[in-house]
């Protein structure tokens, strides 16, 4: 038997501390984007809705499994969502122990049929193709009387990294390859004259200040970007999110320097053998010539094989330069679900 428990306020974060991440670990779907601090941080800042978290304890009491949503009241009626969704979180899904899946997916359907009066719909994003949420929980969904839909959302490609830089250069588009080391030469000459530097931001960093950096790359980097930023919500998330990441070790901020200017930026998550290319920054002015975004994220997937990382993951989007650098697309799918009277 499977006891739920709902939360419907941040309770459900304090409550859960000492056992969310440790679940995780024995999940399916363990990224960051499904950490207690993820969470924590997000719901803080957007606070979109009616928070709605199900605790999912076996017969020992033992927490096998989260479900981490809310209600969002639109035009359209009620709609349950995940927590982070949908615009600064890549990956949601639910929390399960892979020992317990098939009875907590079973215990989450029969809670919503139970609570059915509290919602109109389920509007579940971003979900990996990987995850069993889409056959099976899906599958309980239409045995128990809901209509379902399944969408593809958006692609996020990734590179499955090999154990030495130059096997991932040689692998590279014949095209895409001669560019790569040509702009990597380029950018060693400027080095060996100390013109040129990069680093990753660590404890010896004044994190706020780096923070400030990399908001002002990202915000120069492109009018979408800038308009983004204009939300105060999504910059609140930034300045909790960052540094919550660095004291778990999770944050890799980069930065490539010229003449002791800051010029180009990615915010890197590394989490679980992987690499998670999360945002970037670019300074428009002046030094193109050098590739800068290139060649930082050059320097990224070097250290990420250095440091024996699995995947490198550019995350959701189809932008150009994801697949010139290698990348083979994977995606993240919605589950939309209504129960029929």
């Amino acid at each position: 038997m499977i006891k739920v428990t709902a939360y419907r306020d941040t309770s459900a974060f304090d409550e859960l501390h000492d056992e969310w991440d440790d679940l995780l670990t024995r999940s399916h779907t363990n990224t960051i984007f499904s950490t207690w601090e993820w969470h924590k941080h997000w719901w803080e800042a957007y606070h979109p809705g009616d928070l709605w978290v199900l605790a999912l304890r076996a017969g020992d009491d033992s927490l096998v499994g989260i479900a981490s949503m809310f209600i969002e009241h639109s035009d359209e009626g009620r709609n349950v969502r995940f927590v982070g969704c949908e615009d600064v979180t890549d990956y949601l899904d639910f929390v399960i122990d892979k020992d317990c899946m098939g009875p907590v997916y079973d215990a989450l359907v029969t809670y919503l049929i139970e609570n059915a009066s509290s919602y109109d719909r389920l509007l579940l994003c971003n979900i990996p193709e990987t995850s069993p949420t889409l056959d099976q929980f899906n599958r309980i969904l239409q045995d128990q009387s809901f209509t379902t839909v399944i969408n593809q959302q958006d692609v996020c490609p990734v590179i499955q990294l090999p154990t030495a830089f130059e096997d991932y250069v040689s692998a590279l588009d014949k095209k895409e390859r001669h560019e790569v080391r040509r702009k990597l030469r380029r950018a060693e000459g400027q080095r060996q004259m100390g013109a040129l530097d990069w680093y990753i931001v660590d404890q010896t960093h004044e994190i706020d200040e780096e923070i400030a950096k990399f908001l002002k790359l990202m915000a120069a980097s492109h009018p979408e970007k800038a308009q983004f930023l204009t939300d105060s919500q999504h910059v609140t998330f930034f300045k909790s999110m960052i540094p919550a990441a660095m004291e778990r070790g999770w944050l890799q901020l980069t930065f490539l320097v010229a003449n002791d200017t800051p010029i180009a930026t990615y915010l890197n998550f590394d989490y679980n053998d992987h690499i998670l290319v999360y945002n970037s920054g670019l300074d428009p002015e002046g030094y193109g010539h050098l590739s800068p975004g290139i060649v930082l994220l050059a320097y990224c997937i070097e250290h990420a094989i250095d440091l024996g990382r699995e995947v490198f993951d550019f995350l959701r989007g189809d932008e150009q330069y994801k697949y010139r650098m290698g990348g083979k697309d994977t995606a993240v799918k919605q589950i939309i679900a209504e129960l029929q009277n």
